[in-house]
């Protein structure tokens, strides 16, 4: 997928990430620089320009495998110098390893050349807070009796809802004695903030994170605007395409994988974990929010075409604002489903392995 150019992108593609306040779990896009891994949500089949979380690897310490999830094998622990974990979970044991591996060599890689660095100074007011739970100063915030107060805002002529300024931010922090001074209260925001507990809210906001230095993401600012994150909001369910037999489950596993799938219905695009199996030839598809027990559609290969569809326009059939690298797979029973790939490469391997199937 497109991705900024001026990043130094060591490796990206999809991954399942728990949520911290609201244990759920959501397909995000992951872009692995030296020195953060940054995700995006995807609207619709193409992903979102604006960056949903990041987490900072100075002093991360990565745990692959990760075993405590039951019914999710293929999870890895990253714990950041704040103490907060993140829980990743890849499409196969490969991809978890590789992720791994990438990550692992990015924080050594850290340590050993960024010693004497500016960022990597000691800063006084960063040393106090290292004790702190921010996991339980989001839940402070979030109170709804003494937490902050969220309202309507308005910045260069746009009104934002349910958000708060940054000084309103440090104003808490400090009435609530967390912190001692305002630039104890900055440092904490400015960790919320890189932890993914606080995000941006307008312009102000967003370009002082894009622009300042590390210790200066959070603006002690009337105007610079800040919210919680999404994963605070209530979701739905997500209803079953299809009832399938266990029959069709049981064929050899010869190709998994992060794929989006638009609907039939709704026409809306979805990242769904795609497993190929043969004897007898499916493909079935699962919500990776879930499990890869239960797949909420699937279909047999038996006399499908598939086919590669061209980037240049939408094709006939394809709704959203697409990303491309789009092929169609087209069943037995005339079922039409369109599906998206992260890459080129990724299209034409998934198109060769079905086509072997058919």
């Amino acid at each position: 997928m497109d991705t900024d150019k001026q990043v130094n992108i060591l490796r990206e593609g999809f991954l399942v990430k728990r949520g911290h306040v609201v244990h759920n779990w959501k397909a995000r896009w992951f872009v692995l620089t030296p020195d953060k891994l940054l995700y995006y949500k995807y609207e619709g089949g193409k992903k979102d320009s604006c960056q949903r979380g990041k987490i900072l690897l100075k002093d991360c310490v990565i745990t692959c495998p990760f075993l405590e999830y039951e019914n999710r094998p293929l999870v890895m622990k990253l714990q950041t110098k704040h103490g907060v974990d993140h829980y990743l979970e890849a499409c196969s044991r490969e991809e978890r390893d590789e992720w791994a591996a990438d990550i692992t060599a990015a924080v050594n890689n850290l340590q050993t050349t960024n010693g004497k660095s500016k960022t990597d100074q000691p800063d006084p007011a960063e040393s106090q807070l290292n004790n702190i739970n921010l996991s339980k100063v989001l839940d402070s915030m979030y109170d709804v009796h003494s937490g902050i107060k969220l309202s309507n805002h308005v910045e260069q002529g746009s009104t934002y809802s349910n958000c708060f300024s940054g000084s309103a931010v440090v104003d808490w922090l400090v009435f609530m004695q967390l912190v001692l001074t305002r630039v104890e209260a900055v440092t904490l925001a400015s960790a919320l903030l890189e932890e993914g507990f606080l995000r941006t809210v307008g312009q102000k906001s967003v370009e002082a994170l894009r622009t300042a230095g590390l210790g200066e993401q959070f603006m002690d600012d009337s105007t610079a605007l800040y919210s919680f994150p999404d994963s605070l909001k209530k979701r739905g369910s997500v209803k079953a395409e299809t009832s399938l037999s266990a029959v069709e489950l049981s064929g050899k596993v010869i190709k998994r994988g992060y794929l989006l799938k638009q609907g039939h219905r709704r026409k809306n695009w979805k990242v769904r974990l795609f497993v190929l199996r043969s004897e007898p030839a499916f493909l079935h598809y699962y919500d990776p929010t879930k499990d890869d027990i239960s797949p909420v559609g699937g279909f047999s290969l038996r006399g499908c075409l598939v086919s590669s569809l061209e980037d240049n326009g939408v094709p006939s059939g394809v709704k959203g604002n697409v990303q491309g690298n789009l092929f169609k797979i087209i069943t037995q029973t005339d079922t039409h489903y369109f599906i998206q790939a992260p890459t080129h490469q990724e299209k034409m391997d998934w198109i060769d392995a079905i086509r072997t199937q058919c």
